[in-house]
């Protein structure tokens, strides 16, 4: 079982960063972590919807949407395909809709909050580069680590 994240803090402080405080628990997996691996989009889950159909390998999906709070990038449909892919969560700057199925997947997922609004499908966005939010740096290849305590940023795996 993975640490809480203040077993991190306390055990690595020197290594780690903390997300401000503004995320919620969605997903069905309230402990998760993994490699980050970015996408930069704003009301657009275009490569959202690409990257779930691929091998998550563990891996945690770093979604900076802006922040938006006027569309959801992430619904029932690919949270259920990133976790039959093996993606062990997604952490969203901005907001999710179908929370109830979402927490009967198995799959990590904190966002801002939720809307019943889905984005548009425009094929905007762009993966794998530096995202900033929450007063943290997310870089592909580093690694984060979330849980119903908060979100940690350490740039080699803790765990």
């Amino acid at each position: 079982m993975m640490k809480s994240t203040p077993d991190l803090c306390d055990q690595y402080p020197e290594l780690i960063q903390v997300v401000e405080p503004m995320f919620s628990n969605y997903g069905g997996r309230e402990r998760f972590g993994g490699e980050i691996v970015t996408v930069k989009c704003f009301e657009d889950n275009s490569v959202v919807k690409q990257l779930v159909a691929t091998e998550g390998q563990g891996r945690v999906m770093v979604v900076d949407g802006g922040g938006s709070m006027r569309r959801a990038c992430l619904g029932d449909m690919l949270a259920e395909k990133a976790s039959a892919n093996g993606w062990s969560g997604l952490i969203i700057y901005g907001c999710i809709r179908d929370v109830d199925e979402i927490m009967a997947t198995d799959i990590g997922v904190q966002a801002l909050g939720t809307h019943p609004m889905k984005t548009a499908k425009k094929g905007i966005g762009e993966t794998q580069i530096p995202v900033t939010f929450g007063g943290v740096t997310f870089n592909p290849g580093h690694y984060v680590y979330a849980d119903n305590n908060g979100i940690v940023v350490a740039s080699q795996p803790l765990l």
